[in-house]
């Protein structure tokens, strides 16, 4: 909890928006996104993943592309990731939801690198898609060193992904999969 000298999350958004209009460039403004993200969320790492899935791919895979990074080193800007559907994808892709998993049980059932997270200490993460209409091109990833977020740190990052959304294009030829697509079990976030 912030102390009476710290600037509220508040404080730290209006400084955010205040700044943007003068980045020059998507990395400019995603390194303003990301400093303002360390203060809201900690010890963390931060991601973009951009949707370039495109009508030549596999009817059944999304392919994710990183586009921006806070640890370029580990974890590379253009690294290509693929999803099928399950509940991580269809909460973010169909629904257009955020997702927020807590504790290494729920890293372990959403993600198959898991074992790559719990060696740098990571055990939750929050999960923005970035949205046109229903598509989701992109989303703005945030995992923590803490089993669990509280409420402002979550709102805090769902804000972070709205002023960091008009940074990152929609890639070209971007076909979207798994429309009207279910599973069973609705994933909890």
């Amino acid at each position: 909890m912030p102390n009476a000298t710290s600037p509220t999350l508040a404080d730290q958004l209006a400084r955010l928006l205040n700044a943007l209009p003068d980045a020059r460039s998507a990395d400019t403004a995603l390194r303003l996104v990301d400093a303002c993200r360390r203060q809201i969320a900690g010890d963390s790492i931060f991601s973009i993943q951009q949707n370039v899935t495109t009508a030549h791919d596999p009817i059944d895979e999304i392919r994710l592309s990183r586009f921006y990074s806070s640890e370029a080193d580990r974890y590379p800007v253009k690294g290509v990731k693929l999803k099928s559907l399950a509940p991580w994808t269809e909460c973010l892709f169909v629904q257009g939801r955020v997702f927020v998993g807590e504790g290494a049980q729920a890293l372990t059932l959403h993600f198959d690198d898991f074992e790559q997270m719990d060696a740098q200490g990571l055990q939750s993460v929050i999960n923005v898609p970035l949205l046109q209409g229903n598509l989701c091109y992109a989303t703005f990833n945030v995992f923590g060193t803490r089993a669990r977020w509280l409420p402002h740190e979550v709102l805090g990052i769902r804000l972070l992904a709205l002023a960091a959304a008009r940074w990152v294009p929609v890639a070209p030829g971007l076909a979207q999969r798994f429309a009207g697509a279910s599973l069973s079990n609705p994933v909890e976030v």
